[in-house]
């Protein structure tokens, strides 16, 4: 798992807050906000709900 996943969450988060993100993928925006500070690794089950949202896949965003 890269460790910069925090920057590539951010970068796809682009002018979205963390807010809205949350609210779509069904998880806190605190819990955006340690998976961009790396400070804590999504479940499987939200990691998929993130490459969903964002339209990529798991491994484009977490196996780089």
């Amino acid at each position: 798992m890269s460790d910069n996943l925090g920057g590539i969450l951010v970068a796809l988060r682009g002018d979205r807050t963390q807010e809205e993100v949350a609210k779509a993928i069904g998880v806190t925006k605190s819990a955006i906000s340690m998976y961009e500070n790396n400070e804590r690794v999504p479940r499987d089950e939200i990691k998929r709900r993130i490459a969903v949202y964002f339209n990529t896949s798991v491994e484009n965003i977490f196996f780089r």
